[in-house]
Parts: structure tokens; C-alpha cells; sequence
């Protein structure tokens, strides 16, 4: 692993899991809960991080802080790419200090989220 490493995952968001999020989150905000024009549900957008989280459960990656900035609504039927990118390496004893920063995007090509984050990894 090293510095502009770039890694992806991708997913489609479904209603079910919309709904199953609400419930285990709390948040069922009538944003959430009530359909657009075109029958979808605005996913939440701690559900729309989470596919960063599975690219860092990938590299082991322990965050001690996340940060994100959300630029648009993800709906249900949307298929998002996270695009995330190793920006600072720092070997350290024992672990190494790690920052990344973060790209989601629909699949139109729109930017919905930027995210940055820097934890650890363990040797």
C-alpha cells in the first residue's frame, strides 16, 4: 500500500435496506420515509457512507475520524461508486498512520458525497 493507491466498491441501494436502516438507525425522518415523484426513498446518508466502510474493513483500517460532506440525495434504485485514495502513509511502531480521502458518485457520474477520514492500520 502506498500513497495515490486507489480503491472501489460500488452498490445499488434497495428499499429494504432504506427501511431496515431507518429502523435499526432511529432516523425516520419523513424524508426517508415518504416517495418522490418516481416512487423511490431517499436513502440516509450515514447508509450511503457505509460502502466507504466496507473498503476500509478490506485495508484493516481503523478510523479515528470521519468526515463527510453530503452534496446531493441518494435515492433507492441508485447504484453509487465510492472512490477512495490513500493520501498519507506514516509508518509508525507497530501501525501505520493513514488518511484518505473519498469520492461517491451515481450513475450519471454526479459527485454525492466527499469524505475524508485518518485512522490506523496494524502491523
Amino acid at each position: 500500500m502506498k500513497v495515490g493507491d486507489v480503491f472501489t466498491w460500488e452498490r445499488t441501494f434497495t428499499e429494504e435496506e432504506v427501511l431496515q436502516f431507518a429502523h435499526f438507525s432511529g432516523d425516520t425522518g419523513s424524508h426517508h420515509m415518504q416517495r418522490d415523484e418516481h416512487g423511490r426513498l431517499m436513502v440516509h446518508g450515514l447508509l450511503t457512507s457505509s460502502i466507504g466502510t466496507k473498503i476500509g474493513g478490506d485495508l484493516n483500517f481503523i478510523a479515528k475520524e470521519m468526515n463527510f460532506e453530503f452534496l446531493r440525495p441518494v435515492f433507492t434504485g441508485d447504484t453509487i461508486t465510492c472512490e477512495l485514495t490513500i493520501t498519507k502513509l506514516e509508518p509508525m511502531e507497530g501501525h501505520k498512520k493513514v488518511a484518505v480521502k473519498s469520492v461517491y458518485r451515481n450513475q450519471e457520474g454526479k459527485d454525492v458525497l466527499l469524505g475524508t477520514s485518518h485512522g490506523i492500520i496494524r502491523d
